[in-house]
């Protein structure tokens, strides 16, 4: 059986706005296996980017657990949490987020640099990913020298400098052309071929989603249904 590196239980949250109190997760429950790629999809205001805060322990949960590889985030205070967030968890933006002043060598560097405990040398590993990603003759360009979709693997490599069991993508390709967008998600599946990390994508793109394993689809804070791309089996979920 495989492990689940992401167990989130019956996580709700609710935001006060004025005198009226939003629900925007309603009881998600789900888990994310080992090497699995997840496609969280969904309108807007269907409680997405709440979700994807919470599992990247950027958010805390009204309610419920939020478990990493084992460990649950939920409640957890600031310090132990920005470590966590250096240790097991890579974040992958829409818009790249890279430092414009730093190379690629030294944006990828960065998170290792900050690590507690770093298992890798940052120049090494940062070479190694850039070179994994195909990146091995940009490593000292900025990313205004680099294409839109080479700013995104460098992101990827940045997001996978200090090797964590997991990866979450916030509409990874939404900022590409097409061509670029194919790249970056075939680096995505190579990098979890050859390092068996684990992925989940939270996209409004349909055609993204259907790239991964599974899809989970959310509306109004609730997974309203599951498919697996591999059968292209949908199941449909009661709502509560």
């Amino acid at each position: 059986m495989a492990k689940a590196v992401m167990d989130i239980r019956t996580v709700t949250k609710e935001l006060r706005l004025g005198q009226h109190t939003i629900h925007a997760l309603r009881g998600v429950t789900f888990q994310v296996d080992a090497g699995e790629i997840v496609s969280v999809i969904g309108p807007s205001g269907s409680g997405k980017s709440t979700l994807l805060g919470i599992m990247g322990g950027l958010d805390t949960p009204t309610s419920g657990q939020v478990f990493i590889d084992g460990v649950d985030i939920a409640r957890m205070n600031e310090d132990k949490l920005t470590e966590i967030r250096n240790e097991k968890i890579g974040f992958i933006f829409q818009f790249f987020n890279l430092i414009p002043t730093l190379t690629a060598l030294e944006n990828v560097a960065l998170p290792v640099q900050f690590a507690r405990h770093p298992h890798f040398n940052p120049t090494q590993r940062a070479r190694d990913l850039l070179a994994l990603l195909g990146l091995k003759d940009r490593t000292h360009h900025r990313p205004s020298q680099l294409s839109g979709g080479q700013q995104q693997r460098v992101a990827i490599a940045r997001a996978l400098a200090n090797n964590p069991p997991l990866l979450l993508a916030d509409e990874p390709t939404g900022n590409l052309d097409q061509e670029s967008g194919e790249i970056v998600l075939a680096a995505l599946k190579e990098i979890r071929e050859k390092s068996g990390t684990t992925i989940v994508l939270v996209t409004h793109d349909q055609q993204l989603a259907q790239r991964g394993d599974r899809i989970l689809k959310l509306v109004d804070g609730q997974i309203t249904g599951v498919m697996d791309t591999q059968e292209r089996l949908a199941v449909r979920l009661p709502v509560s």
